[in-house]
């Protein structure tokens, strides 16, 4: 998938865990919104959720994703399946485009429209057209400095915006503890 639309990063550290995006809304080559928010709350702020794609897509996908954490409280990897379950095998669905990163204080999960659920082995996750800048910021960030989870989110998306035209430097980031 091509993706032109945000940037959306996860990372793990330590004790905390930190998703972040920015917001930028992006028509063809014309910037119509610079800040959108694209990371949510969900759950009574126990689960966090970014998405990348289409911004209808992303809300759309957000219910639904909202609708199964209801169904499984305690088991984000297992709604996050479900979701994609039903996002594959839906003739609705089957058409969003948007790729959903999920984190919560045990977890952290990207999940698209053709079944995948992945778990990344060094907790750090990125999507969206700046994701590949945003994600080698963060492993070089996480390698070489002492930052918290939410400053190496925050570094690694401007690093992001100043290079992927998609992605501005209006972030939203939130934050998690991580039992021990």
């Amino acid at each position: 998938m091509d993706w032109h639309a945000t940037t959306i990063l996860a990372v793990r550290r330590g004790d905390r865990v930190a998703i972040g995006g920015d917001g930028q809304v992006t028509l063809g080559t014309t910037v119509m919104k610079a800040d959108a928010v694209k990371v949510r709350k969900l759950l009574d702020g126990q689960v966090l959720v970014g998405f990348a794609g289409s911004a209808a897509d992303g809300f759309a996908l957000l219910e639904h994703f909202e609708t199964k954490l209801r169904d499984y409280p305690k088991n984000v990897p297992r709604a996050a399946i479900e979701l994609a379950k039903l996002w594959r095998t839906d003739r609705m669905l089957r058409r969003l485009e948007a790729v959903l990163i999920v984190v919560d204080g045990r977890h952290s999960l990207m999940v698209s429209g053709s079944g995948d659920v992945i778990q990344p082995s060094d907790g750090v996750l990125a999507t969206g057209s700046g994701g590949p800048y945003a994600l080698a910021a963060a492993r070089a960030l996480i390698a070489h400095t002492n930052l918290p989870a939410s400053e190496i989110v925050r570094e690694a998306l401007k690093i992001a915006g100043g290079i992927d035209i998609y992605t501005n430097g209006n972030l939203t980031v939130e934050e998690l503890p991580c039992p021990t």
